[in-house]
């Protein structure tokens, strides 16, 4: 578990963008130095090396990433191409996306002592995979990426909580379409039950993560859902700090 390194769950169109978002505010705040790896990518199409982040305080993160594996992720197998790609597949894709990220730049900066803020993560794959097909979680848990992910858990952990009916309404309003195989209401309402789960707090709690939830639903703002993540931010460190 890493103090430093926050992690942002939940459903598709549950506020993760916004909490992630609230939390970039408070480094700017700070006068922290960002790298936000989704912008890296996408200019460079490669994650950075490990000496390439040296010169920042905080990194921005989210699974899938957008290079390599992370692409074809997005762009092919959890499209709604109808060429349906195995769960075994699937999980094994997510996995060794996670895997390279981690070694590459997650590991490294949480070595150097930096914030980490990063949008969905080894949870997403604990809690869709088994929902999309025939696998289980011990055999999703023993993928080698998914493993490094739980042995380097985040110290905190917000799962950001909507109704699936909610999702469905506001994934529609979307300009850009992602079309991915996900976006189903009752598969959501699976979805809702494993993230509320008591199963799934107690997984990361064993690993040292503090797992706290934000509704996000209506009527409440994306300014009241931003104000209410740095809350949950700031009593964090104090009562990390207040523990050393």
């Amino acid at each position: 578990m890493h103090k430093r390194f926050v992690m942002v769950d939940g459903l598709d169109g549950s506020g993760k963008g916004v909490i992630v978002n609230a939390l970039r505010k408070w480094a700017e705040e700070k006068q922290l130095k960002i790298l936000d790896l989704n912008e890296y990518c996408k200019e460079n199409n490669r994650l950075p090396e490990p000496e390439e982040i040296t010169g920042f305080d905080v990194i921005i993160s989210c699974e899938m990433t957008h290079c390599w594996i992370g692409c074809a992720l997005r762009e092919e197998i959890v499209r709604d191409n109808k060429r349906d790609y195995s769960i075994i597949s699937t999980a094994h894709a997510f996995s060794l996306d996670r895997e390279i990220l981690y070694k590459r730049v997650i590991i490294p900066a949480l070595k150097q002592g930096k914030y980490i803020f990063q949008e969905r993560g080894v949870i997403s794959s604990i809690v869709y995979q088994p929902v999309q097909g025939n696998i289980s979680l011990t055999e999703i848990m023993r993928l080698p990426g998914n493993k490094l992910a739980i042995q380097n858990a985040p110290g905190l952990l917000i799962i950001s909580q909507v109704a699936p009916e909610t999702v469905m309404q506001r994934l529609s309003q979307r300009q850009k379409q992602d079309r991915a195989i996900f976006e189903k209401i009752n598969f959501q309402r699976k979805l809702e039950q494993r993230y509320n789960s008591q199963w799934l707090k107690n997984l990361f709690e064993n690993h040292g993560s503090k797992v706290v939830y934000l509704d996000t639903n209506f009527p409440k703002t994306s300014e009241e859902t931003e104000t209410e993540a740095i809350k949950i931010w700031n009593n964090f460190t104090e009562d990390k700090f207040t523990k050393l």
